[in-house]
């Protein structure tokens, strides 16, 4: 860090926070920041990855309580200091050499001031006692978090469906049990803040991120908290109209009305018989799918002949031709 810095900025107000603020309140207060303007979560961001420095520029000198005691002193005596050549006008080094000097008493001198500065060691921006390693975001300074584990795990439809706990291993190798919710979604990760990896300098433990993978069901499958199932009837209930059982992902039955003339791909639905999770309940839709015979006896054919000698004299393809001629 440059020693003007010292003078032109001010850390507290860089976090927003009263220069009596407590240590515990800094940090939480530095974690939130962290947290808003980290790289990794604005990736391409050059306004905030710029903000993630300066806030944790600020953060490594005000959580050192040296350093912050040295920061405030110097704030104290040195506003409207500038550090110039020697011999320009704004004063010089001697200016605040000889402040300083008084407001620490007579064992301070040159060399005090100098490792405030680092000037002698070659520290800057990123390190902790100005030459001493202090980790952070690829030197920004600041606690990093700990690393992330992965794992992940596959589970049956109604498993996901009803939540269950389960235990796993980790990218390390480690057993450790995880509580799958309700409504879980293929694909879905599951994020378990705090038992990843430690921070190598005193931050915020990694998380363990476990992906949920979901086997298909035979018969159901998910449309958003929708459970969806394929329901066959026969042509004459289609045309006549019928009251059929429908199965639900709980292993019941229960009946729906097929009312006269309902086409095939028409949706009957069942409130409240869907997935449930914390975000509702979802619905059943029944999806009819009219079958057609695949063998017909004697008598069966005649039937339906004589009753295609009678059926309106509807062509249900003349719609669709219609509207591909535009």
């Amino acid at each position: 860090m440059a020693s003007q810095d010292w003078f032109d900025k001010d850390f507290y107000k860089v976090l927003g926070v009263s220069k009596d603020v407590s240590e515990s309140d800094l940090k939480k207060t530095y974690r939130k920041l962290a947290r808003k303007y980290h790289p990794d979560s604005n990736p391409g961001d050059t306004a905030a990855e710029a903000k993630f420095k300066e806030i944790s520029e600020a953060y490594s000198v005000l959580s050192d309580p040296e350093q912050r005691r040295e920061y405030d002193e110097l704030r104290a005596m040195g506003s409207g200091a500038r550090f110039t050549a020697s011999g320009s006008s704004g004063g010089g080094f001697e200016d605040v050499f000889s402040r300083f000097t008084t407001s620490r008493g007579s064992s301070a001198d040159f060399d005090d001031i100098f490792s405030i500065f680092n000037q002698t060691r070659g520290g800057g921006f990123g390190t902790g006692r100005f030459g001493q390693p202090s980790g952070g975001f690829q030197g920004f300074g600041g606690p990093t978090k700990g690393q992330d584990l992965r794992a992940n795990t596959t589970i049956d439809f109604v498993t996901a469906a009803k939540g269950e706990t389960v235990t796993l291993q980790s990218g390390d190798g480690k057993p450790f049990k995880i509580k799958i919710p309700a409504g879980v979604a293929d694909g879905q990760k599951i994020r378990l803040r705090g038992r990843g990896r430690p921070s190598p300098d005193g931050g915020d433990n990694g998380d363990i991120v476990v992906e949920v993978k979901v086997r298909p069901h035979p018969v159901f499958t998910r449309d958003g908290l929708n459970l969806r199932v394929a329901v066959p009837v026969t042509f004459t209930e289609a045309a006549l109209g019928a009251t059929i059982e429908v199965p639900t992902l709980d292993g019941d039955v229960v009946k729906l009305r097929v009312t006269p003339g309902t086409p095939s791909g028409r949706v009957l639905r069942v409130k409240g018989r869907g997935i449930t999770s914390k975000n509702g309940t979802g619905d059943l839709l029944a999806e009819v799918q009219v079958v057609v015979p695949g063998h017909l006896t004697d008598a069966q054919r005649e039937a339906l002949e004589r009753f295609h000698e009678v059926e309106p004299p509807e062509n249900p393809r003349a719609d669709l031709i219609a509207r591909a001629k535009g």
